[in-house]
């Protein structure tokens, strides 16, 4: 579903109009849905810019926070707040007041031009960067018109814009962008159809992130309330430390590393390395030409090629950001269910288990797969994956990460992560926020039900189950506003 489409040919008195000769110049977007209203048609109230405060201004800690325009981001409805990068703490005395309320849509006008964000809930202590611009939608067409927003058919008509253009410099371009509405005669039931699948993709994202962050809190309540009785005591490290490990660097000897990494250690039942534990360590494939041969790499689904997933695209809560696809005709090394995939250079400590796998699933070289020869007990590996993205979120894996560009970590340093032996009936607790399978009540998937069994299976589903339905309705959906934009008959279906 290409949106953006190049004429194989020009007629001279295109040529003579336009007095270009780039082809990015005759560049348009398909669409043969004539009933259509520009955003500025359709918006409640006149959009409103955010401020600059200067770096000057950026400080550790705040009950204040100024949204950057890298909250913003193509696979979130939502915009990311919980990344320092993304929402920095700022001095009370320079935030500005900017009434950011749920249902409001942040847009960037400049830097990634055309993002956009659904505000799922209030946010008093936040304001919006220079960058950044928010706006509102007539309530019966807000999830609507935004589900377009976050479509390739509207980005699609940003990108015609000049290049290097802003949302500034080209006039606030992006209020003439337009939304198609349906023309069938079931075209209220469709626009409902899509705001209850915008919806519940906004739904999803929220429980999965509450969800994870669930994991991390009981994993430090059983690390922090079940300690042994000995006390830490810093020291500076030894010539044997050194010798040990190979580290002239001052990260792994550092007081905090030391005390954190003491925590784990103090647990009332011990700790282990991965490797007493069972697990292995292995690569991903390597997909050079060199190794594999010449391969085609796509973003659209193909059932004969192989599902790639790149450790760049693992986000910080277990979860996969898209899918990408490789046709090669060799026999290339898959991954199989229980394993995890580790992100181990550049965003360091990113994971995912495979609760649920196809055979023809893949990763890169950059990415560590930890694995069990036997498979053993789900609930350890998901544990694991669990207590690699806690150590992560700590900063114990950036102490032992070496190297720049977000650093790298090596399978030497491997035997220095601790894993604590947690109890079972905990580690199956949490477990079971990241995998717990749940069905929708097949006789409740219609227009006026779905929404409240939408939110109990939301509730009750774990974070690997929110991620593949997320990807599932975002596929449907998808489809669905390319048949609007192609005044095409559309179907309701649940089949997601």
């Amino acid at each position: 579903m290409e949106y953006i489409q190049v004429p194989r040919t020009i007629l001279y008195q295109d040529l003579k109009t336009k007095l270009s000769l780039s082809p990015h110049s005759y560049k348009s977007v398909l669409l043969k849905n004539i009933n259509t209203r520009t955003i500025r048609e359709i918006i409640a109230h006149k959009p409103i810019k955010g401020r600059e405060v200067g770096s000057s201004a950026y400080i550790s800690k705040s009950p204040y926070y100024f949204i950057r325009n890298k909250a913003l981001q193509s696979h979130s409805f939502l915009p990311i707040l919980d990344n320092t990068e993304c929402a920095v703490p700022i001095l009370p005395k320079t935030f500005v007041n900017l009434s950011l309320n749920k249902g409001d849509v942040l847009i960037s006008k400049d830097a990634n031009v055309g993002e956009s964000a659904f505000l799922g809930s209030d946010l008093p202590n936040y304001m919006l960067s220079g960058g950044l611009l928010k706006t509102r939608f007539p309530d019966e067409f807000s999830y609507y018109v935004f589900a377009f927003m976050k479509d390739d058919f509207f980005r699609g008509q940003i990108k015609l814009a000049p290049r290097a253009a802003t949302i500034t410099h080209a006039k606030d371009l992006w209020l003439n962008a337009v939304i198609p509405f349906p023309t069938k005669q079931n075209s209220k039931e469709i626009i409902q159809f899509v705001s209850l699948l915008s919806r519940a993709i906004i739904r999803k994202e929220s429980e999965i992130k509450k969800k994870y962050y669930q994991a991390m809190d009981l994993i430090n309540t059983e690390l922090l309330e079940n300690q042994q009785k000995q006390e830490f005591v810093y020291s500076l490290p030894r010539l044997r430390d050194i010798t040990d490990t190979f580290r002239l660097d001052a990260g792994m000897f550092c007081e905090d590393y030391k005390k954190k990494q003491f925590i784990v250690k103090n647990y009332v039942k011990g700790s282990s390395t991965i490797f007493g534990l069972g697990f292995h360590l292995k690569r991903g494939q390597n997909l050079q030409v060199s190794q594999i041969g010449h391969s085609i790499y796509t973003e659209r689904h193909k059932s004969n090629f192989y599902r790639l997933i790149r450790p760049t695209n693992l986000t910080d809560y277990g979860t996969i950001s898209k899918y990408e696809y490789l046709g090669n005709p060799n026999e290339l090394r898959t991954l199989n269910k229980g394993d995890i995939l580790f992100s181990a250079e550049g965003t360091i400590g990113k994971f995912y288990v495979f609760t649920h796998i196809n055979d023809r699933t893949i990763t890169n070289i950059h990415g560590i797969i930890v694995f069990r020869e036997d498979n053993g007990n789900e609930a350890d590996a998901i544990f694991l994956g669990l207590f690699l993205g806690y150590l992560r979120k700590i900063g114990i894996l950036d102490y032992l990460s070496v190297g720049g560009q977000g650093g790298s970590l090596a399978e030497k340093y491997w035997n220095h992560i601790r894993i604590p032996n947690f109890r079972q009936s905990i580690k199956e607790l949490s477990a079971s926020l990241y995998h717990n399978p749940i069905d929708y009540n097949a006789t409740k998937l219609n227009l006026l039900e779905f929404d409240t069994e939408d939110s109990r299976v939301t509730t009750e589903l774990g974070i690997a189950q929110l991620d593949r339905q997320l990807h599932q309705i975002r596929a449907l959906l998808a489809s669905v506003l390319w048949k609007i934009a192609q005044d095409e008959e559309v179907k309701i279906t649940w089949d997601f």
